[in-house]
């Protein structure tokens, strides 16, 4: 059976950010994707908390973003290393590149140079403040973008209290991956119409900036002026109804009845059809509601409430655990957990693919590679010899 972009060749120098799963997401729906690593050779990195991974090697935090790429490594700042990129570049649809803007031109292959040779690439350029404006140089990661983009000062209890980060990292995963897909699946619907490439641009600051208009109180003031603070946004756990109470497991059970009819369902299975006028009083009214709701979520368990509530028919989630998730029989039964076979770690878990097809499923037919597994598979496709590709070791240009 056929993958949806079965045909397309995508190059990825997305480094070891969470942007390179843009590259992955593609990869799995069937692009030939090529990983390149640059400067060869792989250095040992800590990331915190005892967390520790080598670029471009397999390691266990890494199987399922990895994986469904052919892995090279490619020095692009000697000659040889460049010279292979614009020959790769001449056959490929789609480049990711997550460099400082103004780099890849200084390599002399950036979009320019590229289009030149191939008028039909698609040209992604991943960075923190886009190509242009007066932050595009500056380093940063996802926490300092969530901060620009105004979506970290709205996460948190209070005023009084400092905002929280996220742990799904925003500006990475809403962003640079999920726009960036979408950006280029749409540029290379482009090109069809018009045989033409294009250049991409993704600002993980602009798409933290975009998430912003599902927020309520944002198109408020953008209207109206008024400012939203941080612990009193409708999403940002401010009213009864929207909210999270812990329950007498000491658990957590996350309530999302924002419609009328939801609220009434709610009121009616706790038995307490007298809150249904309440579900939006204004202080100190909602104060007192806020109170009922936590004395009355602590006199049961939290899986007890899930079943009720839900049978209920009210909007209602589990506060789960990472473990508890991976074994919830919902996301097992949607196959967001798989096991796949690997040369080096056997048969591994990893996080399934989210988007499903019924005509051209995903699939992982490339495991998580090391640096420089398939430079010489890539390479002979090139035309180069073992005795070209061991020279190029030699220099440093491949590995």
């Amino acid at each position: 059976m056929a993958s949806a972009l079965e045909g397309i060749k995508v190059l990825d120098l997305a480094g070891m950010g969470p942007a390179f799963l843009a590259a992955t997401m593609l990869g799995d729906m069937g692009a030939e994707v090529i990983k390149i690593n640059t400067p060869p050779g792989a250095s040992s990195r800590g990331i915190g908390a005892g967390i520790e991974f080598i670029e471009g090697v397999d390691a266990p935090a890494f199987l399922d973003t990895l994986r469904n790429e052919k892995n090279i490594g490619l020095n692009l700042k000697s000659e040889a290393g460049k010279r292979i990129f614009r020959e790769l570049a001449k056959t490929s649809d789609v480049i990711i590149e997550s460099f400082r803007p103004g780099v890849m031109d200084r390599l002399g292959i950036g979009y320019a140079a590229i289009s030149e040779i191939n008028r039909g690439i698609i040209f992604c350029s991943i960075s923190g403040y886009g190509q242009s404006g007066p932050y595009r140089d500056l380093p940063g990661h996802d926490a300092n973008y969530a901060a620009m983009g105004g979506a970290l000062g709205l996460i948190g209890h209070s005023e009084k209290e400092p905002p929280v980060l996220a742990q799904n990292i925003i500006a990475d995963i809403t962003t640079a991956v999920l726009q960036t897909v979408i950006g280029v699946l749409a540029a290379l619907r482009a090109r069809d119409r018009t045989g033409r490439g294009q250049r991409v641009d993704i600002s993980m600051t602009d798409g933290v900036l975009f998430t912003l208009s599902a927020v309520p109180e944002v198109g408020e003031y953008l209207l109206k002026g008024t400012v939203p603070k941080r612990g009193q946004t409708l999403f940002g756990g401010s009213q009864p109804c929207y909210a999270v109470y812990e329950t007498s497991d000491r658990g957590y059970i996350s309530l999302g009845a924002l419609e009328p009819h939801f609220w009434q369902n709610f009121c009616k299975a706790i038995g307490r059809e007298d809150l249904i006028p309440l579900q939006y009083a204004p202080s100190p009214r909602k104060e007192e509601v806020f109170e009922t709701l936590r004395t009355i979520f602590r006199s049961r368990p939290r899986d007890e409430w899930f079943d009720l509530l839900s049978r209920a028919d009210v909007p209602v989630g589990k506060v789960l655990g990472i473990d508890e998730v991976f074994s919830d029989p919902h996301v097992r039964h949607r196959r967001m957990v798989m096991e796949v076979d690997h040369p080096r770690w056997g048969k591994a878990r990893e996080i399934g693919f989210p988007i499903k097809f019924s005509e051209t499923p995903c699939r992982v037919r490339i495991p998580a590679a090391r640096i420089g597994d398939h430079t010489e598979e890539v390479l002979s496709t090139l035309g180069y010899s073992p005795e070209a590709i061991q020279k190029l070791r030699a220099e440093g240009a491949v590995c």
